[in-house]
């Protein structure tokens, strides 16, 4: 009963998607996200189990990415309160609430490069490591803001956690060499590529 069960809602979350209006590639996000989670409980869990919900001091804690954020975006922004919402349901262990509070925000403001960025890495903190939908997301908000180095920054982020060390660096590095000189967040990509080459000064 455990694998009908989580079929099923699974189907039941893609149909609230579409109900509220989701179409295109907002829905094939919302539904890639949903089955990603479904098949990852299928690998690692045991739906023909009771259930035994873990709770937020259980789940893995998410990345605090506010500061770096602001270094890219600045603090007063539009997208600003709702990157904050789902912060803090991340921060209880709620990864889904806060992917689903990102996901009705690209919705509502599709044009948004920082809420695109910020639904990619809710997604990676939900997988605990990038998938197909942060992939999707991080590359349009590159597509909005052509140029802006947030897309590719927290992207090689996400490859970082992920494992893919020496992806993240050629990123880093590309990045780097495209940036000005005195480009304020050029010291923020500088640390993190120093942090995962082992360059950093202790």
């Amino acid at each position: 009963m455990g694998w009908i069960a989580l079929v099923l809602i699974a189907a039941l979350a893609v149909g609230a998607l579409w109900l509220l209006k989701l179409r295109g590639a907002l829905l094939q996000l919302g539904a890639a996200a949903i089955f990603l989670g479904a098949a990852g409980y299928a690998l690692q869990g045991s739906p023909g189990t009771p259930g035994s919900p873990r709770t937020s001091a259980q789940a893995a804690p998410p990345v605090r990415l506010t500061n770096i954020r602001h270094d890219f975006f600045g603090q007063f922004t539009g997208a600003e309160s709702w990157l904050r919402i789902s912060e803090a349901l991340a921060s209880r262990g709620r990864t889904a609430d806060a992917v689903g509070a990102l996901t009705a925000a690209v919705r509502e403001h599709p044009g948004d490069p920082q809420l695109w960025v910020g639904l990619g890495n809710a997604l990676v903190d939900h997988a605990g490591m990038i998938t197909p939908a942060s992939q999707f997301a991080y590359r349009h908000a590159a597509e909005i803001a052509p140029g802006h180095p947030a897309p590719t920054f927290f992207y090689g982020l996400a490859l970082a956690r992920s494992g893919e060390r020496e992806a993240a660096i050629a990123l880093w590095k590309e990045t780097l060499a495209r940036a000005p000189a005195d480009a304020s967040w050029r010291p923020r990509v500088e640390d993190a590529l120093a942090a995962l080459d082992g360059t950093a000064t202790p």
